[in-house]
């Protein structure tokens, strides 16, 4: 009884000794290695601040306000006319439909890479049944012949690569990248989106203050006409006069049909921005209106890496092209399968699954690539070629966000103080036509001086208006510089 009970005990931590073998192979199996590099982002050489800056830099230890590109462009755009339609575009825009069709593209390549990875598995059933001439039919004991015959069975297979040097693993790896690279090209698109509606938008507004514009000087030059009218019929004027007036009028009124086709060309793209047919869009705040923030916390440049998603999206496709180095080096060892097959099968339907009538089958092979005339060699090299290419390009996209944000601090900047400068224009010039008017009604001086101020006004005005959408332009644009407008 002692020596049964050694030799169970043996027997049961040999079992159990080998289970742990085989458990321990088949994680090997599933893990395995990956070969190849693992990823590394590039190092790249941020300044500590931007050429331009408006405001004062912030750290991580600052208690001052965050960089504007991490505010929601609700709080950019402060017109509600302007919310609701960049609100009606974010939910009908094609181009964002699109965008969003392709991370659903991407999500599905990655499942069908991902399922190498795993065995497949199929199984499959038969039937069949025949009917004998009584001639054919074999004789039974009894004398009778059994002339109808049946049978079937049932199968099932198995297949698995193993993935023991991380080549379906890293091609998994690429696909996620790719994913990752599609996600961050739809935030593109969003930012992309609410940039040109904005834009757009802006330069509308402009365009209705030029039409306004025009249409007051219209109203202010008939009513000088009349003057010069009046005094030409009493013998103070002179018939120059009426026709320098005259002059002056149909200039105005010959600008009226450009800025309406202006205005609605600007509706046709917005209403296309906004995912429908060309009509009439609402208005909001006037140009002159709209708000202009005399600082803007831009941040430290080095968080514009985690922030513009053009950036992010050339780093995706930097990892994708990392991971495929490890898919080109996988190539060089052996690929390991496994195969099985079994069921069961009789003639006769009712003992089909009797014991007896089972069977099964299993192999395993091994692979080992000798010469491919260089193709393995070369598709590494070239692996690694396309993943240094990608650190360039990755590398230009940061260079490219810096300079960016470098030229819309520079032209916001600017921008406002060119309409600083030409506010102050447009109130010494309505001052001068003002004061000439008041002479040459007074007989003191001639119409030419009336002439070239109003002259001067009207074009003063009309610059003002252009450069006030050229400001507003040059907020939306700084904000998509700093990575602003996708979350």
């Amino acid at each position: 009884m002692l020596r049964s009970s050694k030799s169970h005990s043996a027997s049961h931590y040999i079992s159990r000794h080998n289970a742990v073998l085989l458990a321990g192979l088949f994680v090997l199996i599933i893990t395995g290695c990956k070969v190849g590099p693992n990823y590394k982002r590039p190092d790249v050489a941020a300044p500590q601040s931007y050429r331009g800056a408006l405001a004062p830099e912030i750290t991580h230890t600052s208690t001052a306000e965050a960089s504007v590109g991490e505010q929601s462009w609700q709080s950019i755009f402060a017109d509600p006319t302007l919310q609701h339609l960049i609100t009606e575009a974010l939910q009908n825009n094609l181009d964002l439909k699109v965008a969003a069709r392709r991370v659903l593209e991407a999500q599905a390549q990655v499942g069908i890479i991902r399922s190498q990875q795993l065995p497949s598995i199929s199984a499959g059933g038969s039937y069949s049944a025949l009917q004998l001439p009584n001639g054919l039919a074999n004789k039974k004991s009894d004398g009778t012949s059994n002339s109808f015959i049946n049978g079937g069975g049932f199968s099932a297979s198995a297949a698995w690569n193993l993935d023991f040097w991380g080549l379906y693993r890293r091609q998994t790896e690429a696909a996620q990248a790719e994913l990752l690279q599609s996600e961050w090209a739809q935030h593109a698109t969003r930012a992309t989106l609410i940039q040109d509606l904005a834009v757009a938008y802006f330069q509308l507004r402009s365009f209705d203050s030029q039409l306004e514009i025009t249409k007051n000087t219209i109203q202010a030059r008939q009513d000088s006409l009349k003057l010069t009218q009046s005094l030409e019929s009493y013998g103070a004027g002179s018939r120059a006069d009426t026709r320098q007036a005259e002059e002056l009028l149909y200039t105005a009124q010959a600008n009226l049909p450009e800025f309406r086709r202006q205005i609605a060309l600007q509706e046709n793209t917005i209403s296309i921005l906004l995912g429908h047919s060309p009509q009439s869009i609402d208005r909001g705040f006037s140009i002159a209106d709209q708000p202009h923030p005399e600082q803007i916390p831009a941040g430290l440049p080095s968080e514009l890496l985690e922030r513009r998603p053009d950036i992010r999206q050339a780093e995706a496709a930097l990892i994708a092209a990392n991971a495929r180095i490890g898919v080109a080096k996988a190539q060089f060892f052996p690929q390991i399968s496994l195969t099985s097959l079994g069921g069961s099968a009789s003639n006769q339907l009712q003992s089909i699954f009797e014991g007896r009538n089972a069977y099964w089958y299993a192999s395993s092979s091994l692979t080992q690539p000798i010469f491919a005339g260089g193709r393995i060699h070369s598709n590494y090299k070239y692996s690694q070629a396309q993943q240094q290419e990608m650190v360039g390009t990755y590398q230009k996209a940061v260079l490219n966000a810096l300079k960016d944000v470098s030229n819309s601090l520079i032209a916001y900047k600017e921008a406002r103080n060119r309409r600083e400068e030409q506010t102050r224009a447009v109130v010494s010039a309505t001052d001068a036509v003002h004061l000439a008017r008041l002479r040459y009604s007074g007989g003191n001086t001639s119409y030419i001086e009336v002439l070239a101020t109003d002259t001067d006004l009207y074009d003063a005005q009309l610059k003002l208006a252009q450069v006030q959408s050229q400001e507003a332009a040059s907020l939306v644009q700084l904000y998509a510089a700093l990575g602003g407008g996708w979350r």
